[in-house]
């Protein structure tokens, strides 16, 4: 799945867009390194997110097309 898409339907980040200029500005990290909006995520990738002061470090741990909002929490995990 796209990074852009999974920041989505995970909500970490609200919209797409926003998770698309994030990738675009550099702000975005999979396992180490820049990833662009189009990077594949896979379960088990470690995604890093910077929101202007504060770092957000996340484990993959589920992939799907879409999700409830209460189930949105289950696809990934706090590292």
């Amino acid at each position: 799945m796209r990074l852009d898409k999974y920041l989505k339907v995970s909500r970490i980040i609200k919209r797409r867009t926003v998770a698309n200029e994030a990738c675009d500005a550099g702000r975005v990290m999979v396992n180490d390194k820049v990833a662009k909006a189009g990077t594949d995520v896979k379960v088990g990738d470690v995604i890093e997110i910077e929101f202007g002061n504060k770092t957000v470090k996340v484990r993959v741990t589920m992939i799907a097309d879409s999700t409830k909002k209460e189930d949105a929490k289950d696809m990934f995990e706090y590292v």
